[in-house]
């Protein structure tokens, strides 16, 4: 009603008595809307399909984390920043700070990072060493490069430093970030890396160094967006069933709550594709399947890795805490396959 409306009533009129059936109406108007909410749950992309990270405690500020289980079923975490930092949990919930990987970090660090940081790191065991893959730049330049170390144990202060793997300078179209090491059923090595500029690249790596295979220089262009004002990097592959399967971090991150981050994926019968999302698209053409985005109090979700664990893969990522002052989280979720297609739970 109007507030400037009167209410006019005459003598002979009865007064509006409310129907009996509006109260019926209301309970079916709220079933429906409670059916069309559960049903939207199981829509993939809907922010409501996304369950919250999986309970973690401890020291769990990271970027970029990267774990794998230790010889005496220890859980070790590497992440962007600060050596890189590492962190321990006996049950992968309650995580202890650990120190860093490399507590005199290489002196070649300081062409690519002032400050000798380390991004990204990626941690794997592979033919009975630890190999610890990771990234020196500064924030905006293609000045860049890609290191690797090897450790018996995996441990922090135990880690050997073998140089550059690939580098990138500021005329280059691709950028040498956010490495992933992916061993194939032929025992075939290969490193997925790189952001935005041209997108994600691979190259081919000689097992017995960890670096560039002397007899394969190809640089493979796997993953891309177009403008290449949009983001993409932080790649991880991994083959289940048959497939190859390519996530990457899509748009924005380290923004705090602004971040637009979300991890996406595209799969592929080869290592080196092309990668294609659920409706076909290639991913070299802004093609990639969303896995995991913002919803509730996780902001921003990626820089992830995937850990096969004894209870299934892990999808392992950081998001920014909304009820937390935006503050760089850990986020650890069990992935199972639908389909031939990743979902959280």
């Amino acid at each position: 009603m109007n507030s400037h409306t009167t209410p006019h009533t005459t003598p002979h009129t009865t007064p509006h008595r409310a129907s009996p059936r509006r109260p019926a109406r209301r309970r079916l108007t709220a079933l429906v809307a409670a059916l069309l909410g559960a049903l939207m749950a199981l829509v993939p992309g809907s922010a409501s399909a996304y369950p919250g990270p999986g309970r973690v405690t401890g020291d769990i500020s990271v970027h970029d984390p990267s774990m794998v289980r230790l010889d005496d079923g220890r859980y070790i975490l590497y992440s962007t920043h600060n050596g890189p930092q590492a962190r321990i949990s006996t049950d992968r919930t309650h995580f202890t700070h650990a120190g860093a990987a490399f507590p005199n970090p290489p002196s070649w660090w300081s062409r690519y990072s002032p400050e000798r940081s380390p991004w990204a790191p990626d941690v794997s065991k592979q033919g009975g060493r630890y190999w610890l893959y990771y990234s020196l730049s500064t924030f905006g330049s293609s000045h860049s490069a890609i290191g690797v170390a090897t450790s018996p144990s995996g441990l922090p202060g135990t880690w050997t430093d073998h140089g550059p793997v690939h580098t990138t300078t500021t005329g280059s179209d691709h950028n040498a970030i956010d490495p992933n090491l992916f061993v194939d059923d032929d025992g075939k090595w290969w490193m997925t890396f790189g952001s935005w500029w041209t997108g994600i690249k691979m190259i081919r790596l000689d097992p017995s160094t960890g670096k560039q295979h002397p007899g394969d220089r190809t640089l493979y262009s796997v993953a891309a967006r177009n403008p290449t004002s949009n983001g993409i990097e932080g790649p991880t592959l991994v083959k289940r069933g048959g497939y190859y399967y390519l996530f990457a971090s899509f748009d924005k991150c380290c923004a705090g709550t602004d971040s637009t981050y979300s991890i996406r994926v595209g799969r592929s019968a080869g290592p080196t594709g092309p990668f294609r999302d659920r409706n076909g698209r290639d991913m070299r053409d802004n093609g990639g399947t969303v896995v995991l985005e913002t919803h509730g109090r996780v902001v921003g979700p990626g820089g992830q890795s995937v850990m096969s664990d004894v209870d299934g893969d892990l999808l392992v990522y950081h998001y920014y805490d909304r009820d937390n002052n935006g503050s760089p989280t850990l986020g650890v979720n069990l992935m199972r396959w639908e389909g031939g297609w990743p979902v959280v739970y």
